[in-house]
């Protein structure tokens, strides 16, 4: 699936005509929400911060190794707080040898949590939402 805010360069339709071909779901975020696709967004500030508002590019050769230069960096040697201050590269080792580690067996029915509890230290009381 491939997910994109609903501007007029990602609702063309050769774009359409290229997920229908592959078979890949388009789903476009609604109007004015750009938290509903928030990783991407954040990338891209991040991306344009760092790079693209910086870099001249000579031609289309320059621009992709200098984008894969910056990727690299990006993914194998900067830490991420969202990631627990892990490489995007490490984080990802983690979650392999996490699936591939065979689970102890449980033979209990009740059901399992889908989120992790919080880490130690993390405020999980939140100030009530005013209704209005």
């Amino acid at each position: 699936m491939i997910v994109s805010d609903d501007g007029t360069e990602l609702t063309s339709n050769a774009i359409l005509r290229w997920c229908s071909e592959h078979q890949i779901e388009w789903h476009s975020i609604a109007p004015g929400k750009p938290m509903q696709n928030g990783f991407v967004e954040i990338f891209n500030g991040r991306m344009r911060d760092e790079l693209l508002n910086d870099t001249m590019f000579r031609n289309l050769a320059h621009a992709r190794v200098v984008i894969a230069d910056w990727a690299a960096d990006y993914n194998t040697e900067r830490p991420h707080s969202a990631l627990d201050y892990q490489t995007p590269v490490d984080y990802a080792r983690t979650l392999i040898t996490a699936i591939a580690r065979p689970a102890a067996r449980d033979e209990s029915s009740a059901r399992r949590a889908i989120a992790q509890p919080a880490t130690i230290g993390v405020n999980t009381n939140r100030a009530p939402v005013a209704a209005g």
